[in-house]
């Protein structure tokens, strides 16, 4: 094989998902359907959060902050998975595949790092609330918040730059965006010590974060079941259990795609399990945390009041 063919290829092919040609049309209407009412929904957490007086509290801005990341991350594989709907097989040039690939693995980790951080936040609201308010201040909410952007973006740099750097004999990615797994099987060497350091770095990030959120809300149980009442009991594990289900699902589908490398899965696997955290997890999330909230429901209808009262002016 020429020297020319075991380089970068000047585009990548993304095979998607293999659907026949009537369901595409219908499959690419639900997920831009289901992409604007992410997109929608998570705006309009940012937008309340902000809007409201009765919402500035640490575990809201952490909200906040979490639908603001899901707007980019989802926004960073949607578009390439409505163009396989489109087109059958779209080409996207290396240069935006790796980018894409770098995107999507620091929003990622990024994700992870601030679902322990508001882990830590129920932690010391529930087993510290005396010293809740000094710690958990407004310089401590900013610090541990871009923290967790800056770990999550200096990490990505180690599985997208080394993959970045193998030669390519292939260039059909067998996945609705540029990823670890499907880029690897394309090189045309071993990728054996690339697929153990993505593990590494990946499964390190995951884990200590994972170890984290673990102790934290084992912490938090043994708090809570001291509590004198049932009903305090309820109120306190209330403000927990949605975030306990969207670590769930997150950490869940993460774990079996990328601690697993190299090729721990059937290919097209993958892909399937991607749609959990990149696609699905984005649109859940404001729903688990604002469906059964009833702080959020009386700021939706303050704000509300409020701009019916601009409207009608003076």
């Amino acid at each position: 094989m020429d020297r020319l063919n075991r380089t970068w290829p000047q585009s990548f092919i993304l095979t998607g998902f293999g659907a026949p040609g009537p369901v595409r049309p219908l499959a690419f209407l639900a997920t831009l359907g289901v992409y604007v009412l992410t997109l929608a929904s998570n705006s309009f957490i940012i937008v309340l959060v902000q809007a409201d007086a009765g919402l500035s509290t640490p575990m809201y801005f952490f909200l906040g902050v979490l639908s603001f990341l899901e707007v980019w991350y989802v926004s960073a594989t949607v578009p390439t998975l409505l163009l396989t709907w489109l087109r059958g097989r779209p080409h996207i040039p290396a240069a935006g595949c790796f980018l894409q690939l770098y995107a999507v693995h620091s929003l990622g980790m990024t994700e992870c790092s601030l679902l322990a951080v508001m882990a830590l936040d129920r932690h010391l609201a529930i087993c510290r609330p005396l010293h809740y308010p000094a710690l958990m201040s407004r310089k401590a909410q900013l610090g541990l918040a871009g923290a967790s952007w800056v770990a999550g973006f200096s990490a990505a740099l180690v599985p997208a730059g080394l993959t970045a750097t193998l030669p390519f004999c292939q260039k059909q990615v067998a996945h609705y965006f540029c990823d670890l797994a499907p880029l690897m099987r394309l090189a045309c060497v071993d990728t054996g010590w690339h697929a153990r350091v993505h593990g590494a770095v990946i499964g390190m990030i995951n884990t200590c974060n994972f170890v984290l959120i673990l102790g934290l809300y084992g912490g938090v149980l043994r708090a809570v079941l001291k509590l004198p009442s049932a009903a305090s009991r309820a109120k306190a594990f209330s403000t927990c259990t949605s975030h306990v289900t969207v670590v769930a699902l997150f950490f869940g589908s993460a774990f079996v795609v990328y601690v697993g490398l190299p090729g721990s899965q059937a290919e097209g696997t993958d892909k399937c399990i991607a749609l959990v955290y990149t696609f699905l997890t984005p649109f859940l999330n404001p729903i688990i945390y604002t469906l059964r909230n009833k702080e959020v429901k009386v700021a939706v209808r303050r704000v509300i009041q409020k701009i019916r009262a601009i409207l009608k002016g003076p």
